[in-house]
């Protein structure tokens, strides 16, 4: 059996099938991790959902924005934005099924024999790995719960921004979902800075790349994540994978051997 962790697919199923070629990806014994963002923004958000459905134990998602804006829009609670690509999926006679099982997805995903860990953005410098496991177990007992429409009503906005451990109820469940999912640049303590989306050398004063500050509960792990597609892949922690190398912005999907670090890429199709 072989795993496989691939970048941000973001609905380019064309390029996820010629990656997943190259390596001899067989899904009757082989196992794709993704670090999330499966859908929007590209051309077959329906497709790539159904695959990554349809794999059933051989497939681990992280939950991404992108994936929990899809649930959202779903919901009534935002409205399609423009550039969004998810109306067949929400058209489609599968949709209900297909979205109670990405509600079912976690954000964190932890693998103890092979000492990998796999989110959508990273790891705040403030967590270690028990307490990230234990945040990001929360919101998914929410997001699996009843309770899940009044959750994804208050994930919206950039406060708090700071890890407190006496923060409660939505403001917490906020703060942990932007930590998983939408965070680049922080500072030592993790706080948060969510409006640059630029390489890792623009960031603003007192902030820098979440992954630039030591965390010795990260030391003895190998972490994939994704979400920062202009950092082009480039992470300069050994331990840390960057996988977003922005296919559906025009370059390409990144397909990593999680235990060899094989590499296999495909450059998005033109238009």
């Amino acid at each position: 059996m072989n795993t496989w962790v691939v970048g941000d697919v973001q609905g380019c199923f064309g390029e996820l099938m010629r990656v997943l070629t190259q390596a001899r990806f067989d899904p009757d014994r082989d196992v794709l991790w993704s670090v999330g963002d499966l859908v929007n923004r590209g051309p077959e958000s329906l497709a790539t959902l159904r695959f990554f459905y349809q794999l059933g134990d051989h497939a681990r998602v992280a939950l991404g924005n992108h994936d929990l804006h899809l649930l959202a829009v779903a919901e009534g609670i935002r409205p399609i934005k423009r550039g969004d690509s998810i109306t067949a999926i929400l058209d489609a006679p599968d949709a209900s099924e297909l979205l109670a099982w990405l509600r079912r997805q976690p954000l964190l995903h932890v693998d103890e024999p092979s000492r990998s860990l796999l989110c959508h953005a990273g790891i705040p410098p403030c967590w270690d790995v028990g307490t990230a496991s234990h945040c990001a177990r929360e919101v998914e007992q929410v997001l699996r719960s009843s309770d899940y429409r009044q959750l994804l009503e208050g994930m919206y906005g950039n406060e708090p921004d700071q890890w407190d451990d006496t923060l409660t109820g939505i403001p917490r469940y906020r703060l942990i979902i932007n930590y998983f999912t939408r965070m680049r640049f922080c500072d030592a303590q993790g706080r948060l800075e969510l409006l640059t989306k630029d390489d890792a050398a623009a960031a603003p004063a007192g902030f820098a790349p979440w992954f630039s500050f030591p965390n010795t509960s990260l030391q003895d792990w190998q972490l994939y994540f994704g979400h920062w597609a202009a950092l082009m892949g480039h992470c300069p922690a050994p331990h840390f994978h960057a996988l977003d190398t922005g296919c559906v912005w025009g370059h390409q999907l990144t397909l990593r051997h999680r235990d060899s670090g094989q590499l296999c890429r495909a450059t998005r199709d033109p238009a």
